[in-house]
């Protein structure tokens, strides 16, 4: 177990042939955002991220271009160090393997397994996958394809070098049963029990000759080869922390690790090939070794060939770092798939980030101006006492929810429960209507409440929300009169509710978060329409807007049914009206109840080139997992509408009257997206 009040966090080190994507930017952020929180909570974090620089397809590449290895890495490196610096990216250190102080460590750990007699040298025949620089036994191959690349594999004959990797099988099968967390999430953890207690763990090849690979670490014991890959690539978990820390040797102080983050393509490779090797050293394991999903594109896989490659840099262009950091960690629950859109960036963008904290900081500034000449007032006289009382014990229960969920490694529960607060804050400001105190001197002392009740809740939530988006949050709290210091761990009041805020001097700035819209036409990654920002947006209900009546809201989920013969005639519309309704299919991505309602699902959606959140009133006919994957029809014209806080961007069709009976649903195949005639 890690040492106490230390946090070590570590991405994979990205091979350096990569163009960097989605995917790194994904990892890279997350475990960023892990390493920024534990800091405010006092840890002593350290942040590793790097490259893998060895092996075949670097020795490859350098060749074609006719430079030399180091020369083709030392050209490439700079892609990612430059991104994570966009990215606003808080590693404390970056790992190259060409690094000659890890190629020394690499070596000591080489021998030091050699001397133990836990190499030894062998003839082997295989297949064997270039890419992934591996080989595969008969049974793993299928028409002459590696398994996980599907590319054409090659039979080689050779002698190598083997780690005796299979002798610590029961010993790794045990220490997962008896630590739930070491694999995580549990559906991968389970697949890896599975895998080793039904196949027998061969040992691993950890050599490659020179005459067919050069370009490695020499194995100490015979000059004749180079490490195997993997076996390099992976000791940078333990050489960092012996020669990068500029201050002080960290290696005790760290190790084990907290968490390694890798994508679950990998998780082979670090929950057996690590864990073996640390075993054989003689070295804990780490704590958790958490493998996410993958990122697909509008529905596919990405891929280079079908030039849907989603470049990080283009992102952070087009919307901003902290909107492309708040997407990756909202989107999907943390170690499922995910799937990458533009129109879904901008939903996102729009709904939670303009119309969301943007939207509710506009507000409150705007109303302090105007109300309080500029300055955060004192408490006066409860304006909605429940109101007060339900924000009040929602934000003193928020910071524990926050650190349960950085522990869970929940990212999108916590954006959801800092969500839920500014939704109960927009409603507050509505039901309490400022803007009619203010016309009363008698209820100046109410419409103090109210204003220090919305600022007190966005002190609160620029603390939370810094991890996710850095510099929003300086600008929320500089723009609230606050001065935090986010450099250095926070006081425990700073997460209090009571902590004080009157007195402080705002300094209203532009919105936070401008509002995107959609561009038909063109496309920017295949299969979505290009988004830009809204010239001269301003934040949307920049002034007080009073609550619409509740009868203008959609119930989301219209009742189909016949009429009774008691029942008077449907008043008759023309076909021209008719037209005007938009019913297309839509394929449900997720389902999940909204809190404190036994009716309402929040639903996502995908509609072919775009995703949409629906709040729909189905809950007391359907568990939300049996709607997963099933083909809908909603009416996707509908002006979006707030449902308990929740933004619903369309109407679910169903059959019913008093209760929904049935949804409506298509019985063929169809893409989702397709308009319902």
């Amino acid at each position: 177990m890690s040492q106490p009040n230390t946090f070590y966090i570590t991405t994979p080190i990205y091979y350096v042939n990569d163009v960097p994507h989605i995917g790194h930017a994904y990892t890279t952020v997350a475990a960023d955002v892990l390493a920024r929180y534990w800091r405010l909570r006092g840890r002593d974090v350290f942040f590793l991220t790097g490259l893998d620089e060895h092996g075949q397809k670097v020795q490859q590449a350098a060749a074609k271009a006719g430079i030399a290895p180091q020369i083709h890495c030392d050209k490439l490196a700079p892609q990612f160090q430059d991104l994570w610096k966009r990215l606003n990216i808080s590693n404390d250190t970056f790992i190259r393997t060409t690094d000659a102080q890890h190629k020394q460590i690499v070596q000591r750990y080489l021998q030091e397994l050699f001397d133990k007699q836990l190499i030894y040298k062998a003839d082997y025949s295989g297949w064997y996958c270039t890419f992934d620089e591996r080989f595969w036994t008969e049974k793993d191959v299928a028409d002459g394809l590696c398994p996980d690349c599907k590319r054409p594999v090659e039979k080689l004959s050779e002698h190598n070098y083997f780690f005796t990797m299979g002798q610590y099988q029961d010993r790794l099968i045990d220490h997962i049963k008896q630590h739930d967390q070491f694999i995580r999430p549990e559906s991968r953890r389970n697949e890896v029990l599975g895998f080793l207690q039904t196949q027998k763990l061969g040992d691993l090849s950890i050599s490659r000759p020179k005459s067919r690979l050069s370009w490695g670490i020499e194995l100490p014991f015979d000059n004749g080869y180079v490490t195997y890959v993997w076996f390099d690539a992976l000791v940078n978990y333990l050489s960092a922390l012996e020669y990068l820390p500029q201050e002080k040797p960290t290696g005790n102080r760290f190790w084990p690790a907290s968490v390694h983050l890798v994508g679950k393509d990998i998780l082979t490779t670090h929950a057996v090939y690590w864990s073996t090797m640390l075993m054989a050293l003689n070295l804990p394991l780490p704590d958790t070794i958490f493998a996410h999903g993958w990122w697909t594109v509008d529905g596919e896989k990405m891929s280079k060939s079908r030039g849907n490659v989603v470049d990080p840099n283009r992102m952070v262009e087009t919307y901003g770092v902290d909107a492309f950091r708040y997407f990756l960690l909202r989107e999907v629950p943390f170690g499922q798939d995910g799937d990458f859109s533009q129109s879904a960036m901008a939903t996102s963008i729009n709904s939670d980030l303009a119309n969301g904290i943007g939207n509710l900081l506009s507000r409150t500034l705007t109303m302090i101006e105007r109300f309080a000449g500029g300055t955060i007032p004192a408490d006066g006289l409860p304006a909605l006492p429940e109101w007060e009382s339900k924000i009040a014990q929602t934000s003193r229960q928020l910071p524990s929810v926050i650190e349960q969920g950085f522990t869970a490694l929940t990212f999108r529960d916590n954006l959801q429960a800092i969500r839920e607060l500014i939704g109960l804050c927009d409603g507050y400001i509505d039901k309490a209507a400022p803007w009619k105190l203010a016309k009363n001197p008698d209820d100046q002392g109410r419409l103090n409440t109210v204003l220090n009740t919305t600022a007190r809740a966005l002190r609160l939530l620029s603390v939370l929300l810094y991890p996710y988006m850095p510099q929003t949050t300086a600008q929320l709290t500089q723009q609230l009169g606050l001065a935090l210091d986010f450099s250095k761990p926070l006081s425990e009041e700073t997460y209090q509710w009571d902590a004080p805020i009157a007195g402080a001097r705002i300094c209203k700035g532009p919105g936070l978060f401008p509002r995107i819209e959609a561009q038909s036409g063109a496309c920017n990654i295949k299969g979505t329409p290009e988004t830009k920002l809204i010239k001269g947006a301003k934040p949307v209900s920049e002034t007080p807007i009073p609550p619409q009546p509740a009868a203008s809201a959609p119930t989301s989920a219209p009742l189909a049914s016949s009429p009774t013969p008691q029942a008077p005639a449907p008043a008759q519309i023309t076909i021209d009206e008719f037209m005007k309704i938009q019913l297309k299919t839509a394929t449900v991505l997720s389902a999940e109840r909204v809190p404190k309602s036994e009716k309402l699902l929040k639903l996502q959606v995908s509609l072919g080139t775009e995703q949409r959140q629906i709040v729909a009133g189905i809950g007391k006919k359907y568990e939300p997992e049996t709607l997963v994957g099933k083909t809908i029809v909603i009416v996707a014209n509908l002006k979006p509408a707030k449902l308990m806080g929740i933004e619903s961007q369309g109407m679910v069709l169903a059959a019913g009257d008093s209760e929904v009976r049935g949804l409506a649903t298509i019985l063929e195949e169809v893409e989702p997206g397709t308009k319902v005639k």
